[in-house]
Order: structure tokens, then C-alpha cells, then sequence
């Protein structure tokens, strides 16, 4: 049987005293004294010295007992020059040497060159390497950690998206209440998948949630756990569910999952690679944790097609919210969040700036809204007023105005025909978007001109007349070339590439053909092998494609007919505008209106 010892605190008191009597007893037996070199001299003429050792510097030796059988002493002196010797000994002078300690600047001629060559290397090392983690961190969570007063963003914070925020809600009380579901034997989602297209304030509600609930916010995006080194997402994987246990209650959020989520088998041939590790090391982590615990997993993309569908099974990713664009009044509320940081703001329409702003999501209303401060300040304006963010929002849909761009007048006039060519067609047909403005100043990177028409409501649906209509007013601007100049010109070509993407979305897609009827003839993405957003022909004849491109070619044809009718009863109406166009370089709906209002009347007079 194998025995144990247990140590004691007297072995060691015991074991320190017997170590000092020992140093005592050498340091008596073998004790050397330090005499004058005078002393020496003296000492060796009485014939005291029985034996000495001489270095370069110093001597040392043996003194003779003068008791009878008591230990010799033992001496230490430094070596002087005979000549300086004789001469003090002659003047009877006591005198004696010293050795000058030169240690310390031995150490610092041998460290100091030591430690000026590891600054440097250190120093470019680290700015070799800036990114490098230290060798035991590589596989810790980037994760980084937001408290309630961190994230400082509520629900009074987010507007636009009410749908969304009903469903999250749910999500708060658990955090704040557990009990209250555990009482019943329910369980909250595991995870919580935001969908939705780029800024419409996916990021802000995760926060606002975490805001709200008043836990721990995990905050995190899906390429941080992808490295080069094989184990390293899985390992921060694992590093981050571990910290949120401990934190719990609290929020995960993982900010653009496609990175990591992505379909296995997409963009990879073959093999196990580090991305695919990570996903299956979080699916593991979704299937083994309790959300009773209080840990909520949220997550955010606006590509959920390309999600791996183990992510989204019932267990991982139970509830998918959408935060889809805002709607009119959306708008106007997420108008109102932001117009609240601007501290001069003057009388301000947002019912109308919320109906020129259809399509726009919460983060070009913020653009929006700063524009707009930053033209009230170039203008030396008392106030952001309706003229500036009239302006900002022809800056963002347009593009910057160049003024100092050079066209001579030639082109100019081209460009003024085709522009009134746009806003005579779209005021002379039914179920078109208003004209706003008429411009002939170059904007953006290629626009000469443009004609800016917004809706006045939002839009989910369009009939087979308000499409092809809008193919006429595309092309209305090459008709006009056609009609007052009878030649045309390469500026209608973004016109024409629109004209024949909604002509051919009428045939493939809506099944607005009367020749190929109701049938849908679009490619869908294969992922197997092609990259998300890219699209395969349809599966469909040689023969379908012809019949395709002709019914594309008949309804462009058409509309370009209908175009060239109008505004050859518009020519008058054409060359007046035309001249006050050219004159003024810009001019509104309305006075297009009172134009055209004023012609007619010319001609029923006449």
C-alpha cells in the first residue's frame, strides 16, 4: 500500500535555521579582511605574511597568527605602483587603493545593444503583422459585447417596420419574463432569422431588442468566423456559445449569416473546407443548447435563398421576421426619427416628401435627411427647407449636378427634344407617374438630362396597359428625336435597355403574350452549379426563343408607333417648350401643363 506524506511549516523553519548557521560558521572561518596597501608593506617588513596571490589589480594572502594555534586571517588589498609607494612611505603618509567597479557599464555596453535590436524587431513586427492575434487567442470569439447602455437604441428609435417589431416583441417579454412561458411548457424560438433587402434597419432592431430587454448583446458578423487556419471558425464558434451561457439571459446576433450560412456545395468543388466546418460546428451548437436558459440567437441577411436549409429547419432558426421597404407612412415616421438630429428645420411637407421618396429604405432616408442638412449649410440657409430635400432627392436618384460640363448647343437641343419627349408621352397616357422637373443640366455620370416623374402612391401591382405604357414613355424620347429632327442619337440607350427588360419580362415572366400564353419561360438559379443571382436559360425550344424575341421586338414596336403618334400631334407644343427649356435649362411639370394648356388653346382659337 502506497504510503502518504504529509509536509509540515517546522520542516522548513527547521531547514532555513540549519542554512544560516552554516553561513555564519564559513563566513567566520573564511573571513577576509580588507587592509591599506600602507598596511601590507608594514605587515610584510615584520614578516607577518605567510603567503600571497597577486593579481593585476589587487593582492590577496595569509596573515601569521600572533596566538598560538588560533586560524591565520585572511587579507585583501589593492595593488599600488612601487614608485608612488616609496615616495608616501618617505613623506610617512598613510595611503591605500581602490578598485573602480566597472559592472555596471560592462551590463550596459553588453544589454543595451541587445535590447535596442529586440524595440526594434518587435516594433517591425508588429507592423508587419497588425491583424495577427496572439498565438493562444486565435480561437476566441470576435464577438463584441454591448450592454443595455452601450447599444442605447429602443424601439422609439426604429420606425417604418411595425410588423416586424410585433413579432419581436415576443422575444423581449421572454427575456424579461421566462417564467411566464416555462410556466406552460412552451419554449421560445431557438434562433430568430431577419430578412430583408440592404438598410432597411435589420441590424438597428437587434439592438433595439437588446435595448428593450435590457441583457448582454453578442454582436458579430458571419466573416469573422471564417479565417485561413483550418478549426478556427468552429473553435470561435464554440468560444462565443460558451460566453453567452455564462451571460445569459442575452442576445447573439450574427450580422450577415450568408457568409457563413451559405449552401454546402455552392462555390466549393469537393472537399471539407473551414467554411462548411463553422456551419457545422453552429448547427451542432443550435442543436445543443436550451433556450430556456435565455440565450437567443438572432440573425440577419438579405440573401436568405442561398441558406443552407439545415439552418432554417424548425429547431435552428424557427421564426424568420421580414423587414421589408417601408411603405408611405413608414416613411414619413422614419422621416421624423431622423429629422429630429437636424436642430434647424423649417416648414416641411412630409406627406409629400414621403410620396417622392417610394423605394427608398431607412438608410436613404437618413442619407435623405443628411443631404439635405449639408445643402442648407454649402447654401448659408437659416433653415433645412422643402427646396433642400427636393434637391437631395434629385441627388440620390439622378446623381450630382455637373454645371461646368461644356455641351454645345447642338447637343443641347438634342437633348432638350428627347427629355420633353419623355414628359409629353407620360402626361398624354393614362395610369403614368406625374412629372416633377425637366432638366437639360448633366447629371451623375452619363445623364445629359433626365425627366424626373414620382409616384404619387406606393405600387405592388401593374396591369398589362400601365406596363406598356411605361415601355412608350421610355421610348417617347427617341420618337422625338425622329419626329423634330428627323435623325437619332445614342442617347436613348439606358431608355431602350429598360424598354426591352419590361417587354421581356411581360413575355417570360407575367405571361402577357397573347402568341406564348400563360406560361412562365424564366430561367431559375441552379445552385448546384452556377453562383446565386446568376440565371439559366428556361428550358424551353429553339423555336420558343425565336417566337420570344419577336413578340419583345412587337410590343417595343408598338410602343414606339404610339410614342411617334403623340407627339407628332404635340410638335407645336414641342418646339415652345423646347425654347423655354433651353432658356431656362430647367422647368416643372406645371409648366409644362400651362404649355401645352396654352397651345391648345391657341388652336382652338385659330
Amino acid at each position: 500500500m502506497k504510503r502518504h506524506y504529509r509536509f509540515s511549516i517546522w520542516y522548513f523553519i527547521v531547514g532555513i535555521w540549519l542554512v544560516l548557521l552554516m553561513q555564519n560558521y564559513l563566513a567566520n572561518t573564511f573571513a577576509v579582511k580588507t587592509i591599506a596597501y600602507s598596511e601590507f608593506l608594514d605587515y610584510l617588513q615584520q614578516g607577518k605574511i605567510v603567503e600571497v596571490a597577486i593579481t593585476a589589480n589587487a593582492i590577496q594572502g595569509r596573515l601569521k597568527s600572533e596566538t598560538e594555534g588560533a586560524r591565520d586571517q585572511y587579507f585583501k588589498t589593492v595593488k599600488v605602483e612601487p614608485e608612488i609607494a616609496k615616495l608616501l612611505s618617505d613623506h610617512q603618509v598613510k595611503y591605500s587603493g581602490t578598485i573602480e567597479s566597472t559592472f555596471l557599464r560592462d551590463i550596459i555596453s553588453w544589454l543595451l545593444p541587445v535590447f535596442i535590436f529586440l524595440g526594434v524587431w518587435f516594433f517591425l513586427m508588429k507592423k508587419m503583422m497588425p491583424q495577427q492575434p496572439g498565438f493562444m487567442s486565435l480561437g476566441k470569439s470576435k464577438a463584441k459585447i454591448y450592454k443595455q447602455e452601450d447599444t442605447g437604441i429602443t424601439f422609439k428609435d426604429v420606425a417604418g417596420v411595425d410588423e416586424a417589431k410585433v413579432e419581436l416583441e415576443e422575444i423581449i417579454e421572454f427575456l424579461r419574463n421566462p417564467g411566464k412561458y416555462t410556466e406552460f411548457g412552451g419554449q421560445m424560438p431557438k434562433g430568430l432569422l431577419l430578412v430583408g433587402p440592404p438598410g432597411t434597419g435589420k441590424t438597428m432592431l437587434a439592438r433595439a431588442v437588446a435595448g428593450e430587454s435590457s441583457v448582454p448583446f453578442f454582436s458579430i458578423s458571419g466573416s469573422e468566423f471564417v479565417e485561413m487556419f483550418v478549426g478556427l471558425g468552429a473553435a470561435r464558434v464554440r468560444d462565443l456559445f460558451e460566453e453567452a451561457k455564462k451571460n445569459a439571459p442575452c442576445i447573439i446576433f450574427i450580422d450577415e449569416l450568408d457568409a457563413l450560412g451559405k449552401a454546402r456545395g455552392i462555390g466549393s468543388f469537393g472537399g471539407h473546407d473551414e467554411r462548411e466546418q463553422t456551419l457545422n460546428q453552429l448547427l451542432v451548437e443550435l442543436d445543443g443548447f436550451d433556450s430556456n436558459i435565455g440565450v437567443i440567437l438572432m440573425a440577419a441577411t438579405n440573401r436568405p435563398e442561398v441558406l443552407d436549409p439545415a439552418l432554417l429547419r424548425p429547431g435552428r432558426f424557427d421564426r424568420q421576421v421580414l423587414v421589408d421597404r417601408p411603405d408611405k407612412e413608414g416613411r414619413r415616421k422614419i422621416l421624423e426619427v431622423h429629422l429630429q438630429k437636424v436642430k434647424k428645420v423649417g416648414d416641411l411637407d412630409l406627406e409629400r416628401l414621403a410620396a417622392m421618396t417610394a423605394g427608398m429604405v431607412g438608410a436613404d432616408l437618413a442619407n435623405l435627411v443628411n443631404e439635405a442638412t449639408l445643402l442648407a449649410v454649402r447654401g448659408k440657409e437659416e433653415k433645412v427647407g422643402m427646396a433642400q430635400f427636393e434637391e437631395a432627392v434629385e441627388r440620390i436618384v439622378a446623381g450630382l449636378e455637373k454645371k461646368n460640363r461644356l455641351i454645345n448647343p447642338k447637343e443641347r437641343t438634342i437633348v432638350a427634344y428627347h427629355e420633353l419627349g419623355h414628359a409629353l408621352v407620360s402626361m398624354s397616357l393614362p395610369d403614368t407617374d406625374p412629372v416633377q422637373k425637366i432638366t437639360i443640366v448633366p447629371r451623375g455620370i452619363a445623364a445629359l438630362g433626365y425627366t424626373m416623374q414620382l409616384p404619387t402612391e406606393d405600387r405592388y401591382l401593374m396591369s398589362k396597359t400601365e406596363l406598356l405604357n411605361k415601355v412608350a414613355v421610355l421610348l417617347g424620347g427617341r420618337a422625338a428625336e425622329r419626329t423634330v429632327l428627323d435623325e437619332i442619337s445614342t442617347g436613348a440607350h439606358n431608355d431602350l435597355a429598360r424598354a426591352t427588360d419590361i417587354a421581356r419580362s411581360m413575355v417570360i415572366e407575367y405571361g402577357m403574350s397573347e402568341t406564348l400564353g400563360q406560361v412562365y419561360l424564366k430561367g431559375e438559379p441552379k445552385a448546384q452549379f452556377l453562383q446565386p443571382g446568376l440565371f439559366q436559360r428556361g428550358d424551353y425550344s429553339e423555336e420558343t426563343s425565336r417566337r420570344i424575341d419577336e413578340e419583345v421586338k412587337k410590343i417595343i414596336d408598338e410602343q414606339y408607333q404610339a410614342a411617334l403618334s403623340i407627339l407628332k400631334g404635340q410638335r407645336d407644343t414641342i418646339e415652345r417648350a423646347v425654347k423655354v427649356l433651353l432658356e431656362k435649362e430647367k422647368i416643372t411639370g406645371d409648366e409644362l401643363k400651362q404649355i401645352m394648356a396654352s397651345v391648345e388653346q391657341a388652336a382652338r382659337s385659330n
